[in-house]
């Protein structure tokens, strides 16, 4: 039998800082509140949700796993570590607004996107090899916040809402078969939510040698609230009650994480249910140098 492929992440190199700028990865501690919780619901007997945060860089990760035995919580473990700890270590020593050598991308998006490719390939060999992890994988949904900016990247049906002021909206969109029906009018967004098909996902982390993550960029503004979830919250709880959930409970996070947990339940909690709320503070824009204020000068 051929050896599965072994990831290695490409050489990725940036441009050199300008001597003159300020230079240091912003700690975006003081920009942003970030509190996640994970529940696994009133009808499965383990949670195969797994989710990470860090304010300090700006990062949030959250995947919802699946497979037999406990391969959903192996895959989405994989998923969530090696995102968190790549970008990580990468940050100390480079700033993700920085451009990719030879490219017009920010080393944020990047590392978002590669970093999935990894995780993905790791699942795949592990399931590969190990038989009781066959057929393992998971969603994922991963943001970067940088320079008064959001990175998102995510696969599957894992999603990112955002509360700007009274409007409550989804930023991603499902790689899901009722999606896609959706998307061709097949079918409507009001008899979507009575679809039994809701769970077939058209793309996940780890089923294959590689995936394509679909990844992009969004500008935040000061009082933006960004939801990260597994679908564990949104097919329990309708778009409408959860925007009023955190309308309502703005100003403590960690009620409103606990509130959309609990409304989720209340309604059956037929799966795990994980969420990550994310508040922007104050503004973070990336220190900019006597160079770059030359650049914009004469641009302008």
């Amino acid at each position: 039998m051929r050896a599965a492929p072994r990831w290695q992440m490409p050489s990725v190199s940036v441009h050199p800082r300008c001597s003159d700028r300020q230079g240091e990865r912003v700690n975006l501690n003081q920009a942003l509140e970030i509190v996640g919780q994970t529940n696994p619901g009133m009808v499965r007997s383990h949670n195969e949700d797994s989710i990470t945060f860090d304010a300090e860089y700006g990062l949030a990760v959250l995947a919802d796993g699946m497979g037999g035995y406990n391969a959903g919580e192996v895959a989405s473990g994989i998923a969530v570590s090696v995102l968190a700890s790549e970008i990580r270590h990468r940050l100390e020593s480079d700033t993700p607004e920085q451009k990719v050598a030879g490219s017009e991308e920010e080393l944020g998006v990047v590392l978002l996107r590669d970093n999935v490719k990894k995780a993905n390939l790791s699942i795949f060999n592990a399931a590969q090899s190990q038989p009781q992890y066959a057929g393992m994988g998971t969603t994922i949904v991963a943001g970067l916040f940088f320079d008064n900016r959001v990175a998102v990247a995510h696969v599957g049906d894992s999603r990112m809402y955002r509360l700007r002021g009274e409007v409550f909206e989804t930023i991603t969109r499902d790689h899901s078969l009722l999606q896609e029906q959706i998307d061709s009018g097949v079918i409507s967004k009001e008899l979507a939510r009575l679809s039994q098909n809701k769970n077939l996902v058209t793309r996940a982390v780890g089923i294959d040698a590689d995936v394509v993550p679909e990844v992009h960029v969004y500008d935040v503004a000061v009082g933006d609230i960004y939801l990260f979830c597994s679908d564990g919250l949104n097919d329990m709880v309708e778009d409408e009650d959860i925007g009023a959930t955190l309308q309502m409970l703005q100003g403590n996070l960690t009620l409103a994480a606990s509130q959309l947990i609990e409304q989720a339940n209340d309604n059956g909690g037929r799966d795990n249910v994980s969420v990550i709320l994310v508040k922007i503070k104050g503004g973070y824009a990336a220190p900019r140098g006597v160079w770059a204020k030359l650049v914009s000068w004469f641009r302008n």
